[in-house]
């Protein structure tokens, strides 16, 4: 298969490219001022395939459904709006729960749907007070042995664990596990020197960045300061309009150039009508673009991929060339598939998508496969 048109390559969106795909593969990326015989003009422009780290559900379904059939909608949902790899996301749940959600996510096959590349565990080892719509009853210590028999589940999947490093067996389970797991800073009381402490036990990363964490202030950075003031951390932000405001949302960018993650943070009723949904035990009401429990708090999003581009161009006010990387080359490096996966570049894997001018998924392929229903 052959694509020529306008490619986002080398760090911008350049005209004329030719994309040859063989075997799942980019094989060549070149400059063609004329369509080669047997190629496809595309209109709109050529992305590589979004990567998001941090994604519960979609299309009516959860990860913690733990059966296939939910794993394959979710995956086919995200696909739908460029999503090509994943991490699986879970949630604060009993020690049961949680395994029969990794077995299943494990043992998926692949599906006509996005990657699943990495499992992140979104508690339960969080602070209690900064639980968010997270099962509070399913949160506890951290527990070296518990991540020990997860892992070996999916030993061939990166794994993303969030943890509060104020908690009791944080430090022990993040230095024990430092060289095999990335750990996320997140739903977390710490103050600044107990979130810099963190980081140099081995955690590297930081959980949706402003939300359920300390701020901010001048005289109390906070977790969110540690963050912004980390030499090599990495960061996630829910790019929505209603998580973070647009102004946060570029202070960041602009303070960690190629460290930001753009994640969906997406629940089950992602893609679905205004109503109540179910996240794991809490009723969730979702109304204008957003999801909340009774008492008003935010329980992930309703975002996808491609609105999160959308937005940090056009609320946030960022080029395009500063924000495609934020959903493909940055997440693709934290996911451990940068090798393959967040470039258009020979040698990696053919996953594309094609969007118009108002940055509108049109078409999506993952490994060369048209996916989703676009």
């Amino acid at each position: 298969m052959k694509l020529h048109g306008r490619a986002f390559v080398d760090g911008a969106l350049r005209d004329d490219i030719l994309v040859t795909i063989e075997n799942q593969v980019i094989v060549d990326v070149a400059v063609s001022a004329h369509v080669p015989a047997h190629a496809e003009r595309v209109s709109g422009f050529l992305v590589p395939g979004f990567v998001d780290l941090h994604v519960h559900g979609g299309d009516g379904a959860d990860f913690m459904d733990a059966h296939e059939e939910a794993t394959a909608r979710i995956l086919g949902f995200h696909a739908s709006h460029g999503t090509t790899a994943l991490a699986a996301t879970t949630l604060s749940a009993s020690r049961g729960d949680l395994h029969t959600a990794v077995e299943t996510i494990a043992r998926m096959p692949a599906s006509d749907g996005a990657e699943i590349v990495g499992i992140h565990l979104e508690g339960p080892f969080i602070n209690v007070s900064r639980a968010g719509a997270q099962d509070r009853a399913s949160i506890r210590p951290a527990d070296i042995h518990e991540v020990a028999a997860l892992i070996a589940q999916a030993p061939r999947l990166r794994w993303i664990i969030t943890v509060a490093p104020e908690i009791e067996g944080s430090r022990a389970l993040i230095e024990h596990f430092r060289d095999r797991v990335l750990f996320s800073i997140g739903h977390t009381a710490a103050d600044y020197g107990e979130a810099v402490a963190a980081l140099e036990w081995g955690a590297c990363h930081f959980t949706h960045l402003y939300n359920a964490m300390t701020p901010l202030h001048h005289r109390d950075p906070g977790v969110v300061g540690a963050a912004l003031t980390s030499v090599d951390a990495t960061v996630e932000l829910i790019a929505d309009g209603i998580h973070v405001h647009p102004a946060a949302l570029r202070v960041a960018v602009n303070a960690l150039p190629r460290r930001v993650a753009l994640i969906t943070d997406a629940m089950r009723a992602c893609g679905l009508t205004d109503g109540s949904y179910k996240l794991y035990d809490y009723e969730v009401n979702v109304a204008e673009g957003a999801a909340r429990i009774a008492d008003g708090t935010l329980a992930g999003s309703v975002l996808t991929m491609d609105a999160a581009v959308r937005n940090m161009i056009e609320l946030a006010g960022l080029p395009i060339e500063t924000v495609i990387p934020l959903a493909t080359e940055v997440p693709a490096r934290i996911a451990g598939v940068a090798d393959r996966k967040g470039k258009i570049e020979r040698r990696y894997d053919a996953d594309l998508v094609l969007m118009n001018e108002r940055f509108e998924v049109e078409r999506v392929w993952g490994r060369g496969r048209a996916l989703g229903d676009v």
